[in-house]
Order: structure tokens, then sequence, then C-alpha cells
């Protein structure tokens, strides 16, 4: 069933649905992080998840989508890129930094989630750049509560990022509402006050997904009209879950665990199973 404003509320069985969906995503993203490596193309990772999402029963969220249609089933943004990189012909070499982003559909059904890749060695700066940014990401998930609010997310990941580096945070890229399409109502931005914006109930769907660069947020979208890129050049990472809250507590539905762990971690009770 549906809310105001286009908020759509998912029944325990759309949940379960999306949550098959949010498998078959963390899957390939645990095979893609394993296949990532020196020498290896963006489009030979796109083959290979392509092929693990079909072969999942599922289809790919991201190919054909909008205009221009997005031709690819992952994103694969490197170094300076900080979302919608196309995959293709670019080769990856050792001290790069690669946000693979990754979306399937099961019966209808979306999950959507990111996950940042250094490939061989890489600088003490973008170690702490990933580090960061996949923190913040956990921090906000540990933020919601039913009866809280979205930007309650939001504060959380600006607060564990401006607490601890001078990185930039990206402001004009938020997560989203997610279901029966993979883009909905709200908005999850990554900064803001607390206490505002939807109220957190059960049956809410929402991809959070911060994206941190370790110099000035500023960006543009490159010739392709997809690949979003720092202006400075700064490298960027980018870390994504689907979530939902039930009276039990927070269950990331792309994570294989649920986020069981990393919620415990926090002092913060799963509510999957």
């Amino acid at each position: 069933m549906f809310r105001d404003r286009g908020v759509e509320i998912k029944t325990p069985e759309q949940i379960e649905k999306m949550r098959a969906a949010g498998l078959v995503v963390g899957r390939t993203l645990e095979l893609l992080r394993g296949c990532a490596a020196a020498g290896v193309t963006t489009g030979e990772l796109d083959a290979i998840a392509e092929d693990h999402i079909r072969s999942s029963g599922a289809i790919p969220s991201f190919k054909g989508y909008s205009h221009p249609p997005f031709p690819a089933s992952i994103c694969a943004s490197v170094n300076d890129e900080i979302v919608h990189g196309i995959p293709g012909g670019r080769v990856l070499h050792d001290g790069d930094v690669i946000s693979i982003d990754c979306g399937a559909i099961v019966d209808g059904w979306h999950g959507d989630a990111a996950t940042t890749v250094a490939i061989g060695t890489v600088t003490d700066e973008v170690l702490e750049l990933m580090d960061v940014t996949e923190n913040a990401l956990w921090h906000g998930l540990a933020a919601a509560r039913l009866g809280g609010r979205v930007s309650d997310i939001s504060h959380a990941v600006e607060t564990y990022v401006r607490g601890r580096s001078t990185f930039g945070i990206v402001e004009e890229y938020v997560g989203h509402g997610i279901g029966s399409a993979m883009h909905q109502p709200p908005s999850v931005p990554n900064y803001g006050r607390p206490g505002r914006g939807l109220r957190l109930i059960e049956g809410l769907a929402l991809a959070v997904e911060p994206m941190v660069v370790a110099g000035n947020p500023s960006n543009v979208i490159l010739e392709d009209d997809w690949t979003v890129a720092t202006r400075d050049g700064s490298l960027a990472a980018h870390f994504e879950h689907t979530f939902t809250l039930t009276p039990r507590g927070a269950w990331v539905l792309t994570a294989l665990d649920g986020g069981e762990q990393r919620l415990l971690d926090r002092g913060v009770p799963f509510g999957g199973h």
C-alpha cells in the first residue's frame, strides 16, 4: 500500500522479496570484490555481475535505466569518479580505488547496494577515506528507529564524517526510498539536522549511501551524461545498503548477515532473521 507523497509501505511478504533481491546484490558485490584486481577491466566486472545476477534468477536493476538508458548492470566509478561510472575498457591498476554499485530485481522488488574496493596497494589516505565512508553508512543505519525521522540517519552520517576527517560530503546525490521501483521517495541526504523529514515506520525501505571525497565535494557530470566526478580530481568513496525496520530493530536487506554483527557492534538491536 502507499502513503502520501508517493511513499511506498511494504507488507512483510514484500519485504521478504526485497531480502531475496538484496541477497543477490550482496553476493554479487562479494564476488566482484574478489575479482577486482590490477589488469581487470571495468567491463569484465560488469559481465561477471550480469551473469551472476541473471543466473541467480534476478534482473539487473541498472541496465536500461532512465535516459539516456544506462548501458550496464553495475556502476563502476574509478578514483575521482564519485558515482554512475559506466563500465567499459578501462583497465584497473595498482593503487586505484573503485566504487561498484549494483542493483537487482526479484519478482518486481529491488535491492541496491554499493562498495568501494582498493586495487593492490593504496595510500593511507585512501584507506582512511574508505573506512570513514563505510563507517558513516553504518552509523546512519544504526541511528534509524521506528518513530524516528529520516534526517536522524542523515545527521548520523554527517556527524561521523565531520568528527573524524576533513573529507567532503557530496550533497547533490543522496539515498532514497526503494521497493517496487529502484528510486522512490523519500530522499535520504547524507547531512542535516536530526528530527526532520518522513517518520520511520514499519514497512518503509530505504537505501542509505554516503559519498565522500578526499578534497572538495564540488562535482561535474562527464560527457557520457552519467559519470559524476570531482572537479578537483580528488578521490572518492561510496558505500550503500538497503534496509528496513521491524519491531525488533534494523534489518539490512543487502548485507549477507542482515547487518547483524555491525549493528550489534554499535549497540543496536538486529531486526532480521
